[in-house]
């Protein structure tokens, strides 16, 4: 099933020009990553303090596409200007999670949205990460696999952040929409861990 993550390397081929001048500024990888924690950690921070409040929830889109920017330029800074760091695999990992949390959880104060939902898909979202890295931890790659990977969760989020910042409090539509999205988080789990597994058996 495609995933918007496929289309990670012509989102790269865009910043590519940023990144250099980043590097030629002496701007590390490290820092990027967590600029985009802060980043989504501020406008958690907004989105709990003012549940349904519409600036905070027409901003959600813009930051999740600024904070998916810089999870590629970090990556490509890493890479491409020799500065992977064992630090920085951790605070990427980590970053992401993080951030997953504070940009969603608020989702669950709204009144027209069921907040198991929510909270399942950011338990969900955990896990999924975790299955990927658990790939690494076997011998395998990094799993990235679908159906429902960050870039995913991120425009769900973002489409609902939008809809609710111009007044569309449906409770039926996000039901449907999060339910969806709770559904494809599972088949990702399973993915992960079974594409980690024949990968291990080509080896």
């Amino acid at each position: 099933m495609p995933t918007i993550y496929q289309l990670k390397s012509r989102f790269q081929d865009l910043l590519r020009p940023i990144c250099k001048k980043l590097a030629a500024g002496g701007i590390t990888a490290n820092q990027v990553t967590l600029t985009a924690l802060v980043l989504s950690l501020a406008e958690g921070l907004a989105l709990w303090l003012a549940p349904g409040a519409a600036l905070p929830l027409l901003l959600l889109p813009l930051v999740l596409f600024i904070r998916m920017g810089l999870n590629a330029i970090d990556g490509m800074l890493a890479r491409e200007h020799d500065q992977k760091s064992n630090l920085g695999a951790i605070l990427n990992e980590l970053g992401d999670v993080l951030s997953d949390a504070a940009l969603y959880l608020p989702f669950a104060a709204l009144p027209f949205v069921s907040g198991e939902l929510v909270v399942g898909l950011v338990v969900l979202a955990i896990i999924g990460e975790m299955t990927g890295v658990i790939g690494v931890q076997i011998g395998a790659s990094r799993r990235y696999d679908g159906p429902f990977g960050k870039s995913d969760r991120a425009a769900l989020f973002g489409l609902c952040g939008f809809f609710m910042g111009f007044g569309l409090t449906n409770a039926l539509l996000y039901q449907i929409l999060f339910a969806v999205g709770l559904i494809l988080s599972g088949v990702t789990i399973f993915n992960r861990a079974r594409n980690a597994l024949k990968e291990l058996e080509t080896q």
